[in-house]
C-alpha cells in the first residue's frame, strides 16, 4: 500500500475537442565530456565562454548557450558519457607548403576546425591560429610543438604535424558529435525523481527517436503518480538522411510519432541553420531555443505569437532542410513542433508547440500542459500543507471543509488575476457523502477554464454600394 497525500487525477475531454465525449526552469539531459554527480547550474548571467567552461565544448554547452540566449534564466545540466563515439573527417590543406596534420582522439561535439600556418618554418618554429567555429573567429597565436603533437583543448581531438609549413597555408576538418543510448538518458531522468530540485520541464538534448519517447512518457506518469511532480518533456527529432527524399523523410516523421499519446512529451522536428552566441554558424535543433522562450512566455503564453516570439532571419538564416516549408503542415498534423516563416513578418517563429497527445485531447498544445502542470504544483503546495488537519465531524463539518477550500482556492484566484487561466475553483465533489470518520479523505474536483487563443483569422470580404437602397 503506498503512503497517502495528496493525489491528482487528471481529467481529459472536457473542452468536447473529443469526439467521444518550478516555471521556466527547466533541466538539460545531454552528452559531455564533463563527469559531475549533481546538475551543474547555468544561469542567464553566464557568458559562451563560461557555460563551455563548465559543460565543457559539447553538444550540452551548444543546447544551455541556446536557450540562455533565448530567455532561459536557469537550467541545471546533468552530463552523460557517449555510448558511440564521434567520427573525425579527413583534413583538408590548402596551400602551398608540404607540411602534413593528422588527426587522432574522440571529438566531444561537432566541429569545423580550422589551423591557419602564420608564420613559416618546422616543427617548433612554424606558427598558427585556430578556429573552432569554421573561422568566424581565431584564437592567439601558437607554435607547433616540438613533438608535433598538439591537443585541441576541450575537443577530445590531438593534432600531428610533420613537415614544413607555409605561412597562409589552412589546415581544417570537421566532426560528428558521439551519441548516447536511451539507458543513459533513462537513469539520469531517474535520478531526478526524489530530487528537490525546482523545475518545469525536462530537454533532452539530440535527436532521438519513439522508443525513448515511450519510455518517457512512462517515466512522465511515474513524476505524477508516484512524485507529484508534472513534467514536460521536450525532445529532438531527427534531421532529414543524404539518401532520403523530403517525401520519406516526412513520411517516416509522421510513422515516429503515432502511438505515443501523451500530452507530456513535445517534440521538435525543426531544423535551421543558426548562429549560435559564441558566432559559429551551424545545423541546429531548434529545441534548445525554444527550452528558451519558455523561459521568458507566461505559462499561458503560446511562444508562437508573432507579436512577442521571433527569432532574426539574421540568426537564424533558413529553415532546414530545403524544401521543408512545404511539409510544415503535415508535421503539425502529425503533432510536432515545427517553426514558419509568414509572408509580410521578417524573422522565424513557432508555427504550434503541440505535444504527442491523443487525439482529441484538451491539451493540445504547450500552453495548456504548462498551466495543468502549475496547477498541479501549486495546489498540491497548499494541500500538503495541510495534511491530518482535524476537522469537525458534526454539525459544523460544512464550515470547516468550506475554511479548507477558501485556503485551496488560492492558487486558482492567483492564476486567474495573473491572467493565467479565465478561471477556476476548487470545490467538494459530493458533499452530501462524506464520511470523513471512515474513509478520512476528501474527493475534491478542479475545473478551470484556460485562456482561448486566436490561432486562425478568416476575413468574408465584399464589396458595397452606399448608394443602393
Amino acid at each position: 500500500m503506498s503512503l497517502r497525500d495528496v493525489t491528482f487525477n487528471v481529467e481529459d475531454g472536457a473542452l468536447g475537442n473529443s469526439e467521444d465525449t518550478g516555471t521556466g526552469v527547466h533541466v538539460k539531459i545531454g552528452i559531455s565530456p564533463v563527469t559531475s554527480t549533481v546538475p551543474l547550474l547555468i544561469t542567464r548571467v553566464m557568458k559562451p565562454d563560461k557555460i563551455k567552461e563548465k559543460l565543457g565544448l559539447s553538444p550540452l554547452a551548444d543546447a544551455a548557450m541556446d536557450s540562455i540566449e533565448n530567455g532561459a534564466g536557469k537550467i541545471y545540466c546533468i552530463p552523460v558519457s557517449p555510448t558511440t563515439d564521434g567520427t573525425i573527417d579527413k583534413v583538408v590543406h590548402q596551400g602551398t607548403g608540404t607540411g602534413t596534420m593528422t588527426l587522432s582522439g574522440k571529438p566531444n561535439n561537432t566541429y569545423h576546425i580550422i589551423l591557419k600556418i602564420t608564420e613559416s618554418g618546422t616543427l617548433n618554429t612554424a606558427a598558427f591560429v585556430k578556429s573552432l567555429n569554421g573561422g568566424y573567429s581565431f584564437d592567439d597565436e601558437e607554435t607547433i610543438p616540438l613533438s608535433g603533437a598538439y591537443e585541441i583543448a576541450g575537443t577530445g581531438i590531438t593534432a600531428t604535424f610533420t613537415g614544413d609549413f607555409v605561412e597562409g597555408d589552412t589546415y581544417q576538418f570537421t566532426s560528428t558529435a558521439p551519441t548516447v543510448s536511451n539507458a543513459a538518458i533513462l537513469k539520469a531522468v531517474e535520478g531526478l525523481y526524489n530530487s528537490d530540485l525546482e523545475f518545469e520541464f525536462i530537454h533532452i538534448v539530440g535527436p532521438s527517436s519513439k522508443a525513448l519517447w515511450a519510455a518517457l512518457a512512462t517515466c512522465a506518469e511515474l513524476f505524477l503518480s508516484l512524485f507529484k511532480r508534472p513534467v514536460l518533456f521536450l525532445c529532438e527529432g531527427r534531421y532529414k538522411t543524404e539518401e532520403e527524399t523530403l517525401d520519406e523523410y516526412v513520411e517516416s516523421m509522421k510513422a515516429e510519432s503515432k502511438g505515443i499519446d501523451s500530452y507530456y512529451i513535445q517534440v521538435c522536428c525543426a531544423w535551421t541553420q543558426y548562429t549560435r552566441w559564441d558566432g559559429r554558424e551551424q545545423l541546429i535543433n531548434n529545441a534548445g531555443i525554444v527550452a528558451g522562450m519558455y523561459g521568458l512566455a507566461g505559462v499561458q503564453q503560446s511562444i508562437g505569437r508573432t507579436d512577442t516570439f521571433a527569432v532574426s532571419e539574421v540568426k537564424m538564416t533558413r529553415l532546414m532542410p530545403e524544401g521543408i516549408e512545404d511539409y510544415i503542415s503535415e508535421l503539425d498534423d502529425a503533432k510536432y513542433l515545427t517553426w514558419r516563416k509568414y509572408y509580410g513578418l521578417s524573422g522565424c517563429y513557432v508555427n504550434n508547440a503541440k505535444v504527442l497527445c491523443k487525439d482529441g485531447s484538451d491539451y493540445r498544445y504547450a500552453e495548456h500542459v504548462r498551466v495543468l502542470n502549475k496547477i498541479i504544483r501549486e495546489v498540491y503546495k497548499k494541500a500538503i500543507s495541510l495534511l491530518q488537519i482535524d476537522i469537525d465531524a458534526s454539525d459544523d463539518m460544512e464550515t470547516d471543509i468550506n475554511n479548507l477550500l477558501e485556503i485551496l482556492n488560492l492558487p486558482i484566484e492567483d492564476m486567474a488575476d495573473a491572467g493565467e487561466i479565465s478561471s477556476g475553483s476548487i470545490s467538494i465533489a459530493d458533499m452530501e457523502n462524506i464520511n470523513i470518520l471512515q474513509d478520512e479523505r476528501l474527493n475534491l474536483e478542479i475545473k478551470f477554464v484556460p485562456r482561448g487563443y486566436v490561432r486562425e483569422f478568416v476575413f468574408n470580404t465584399s464589396m458595397e454600394n452606399p448608394y443602393r437602397n
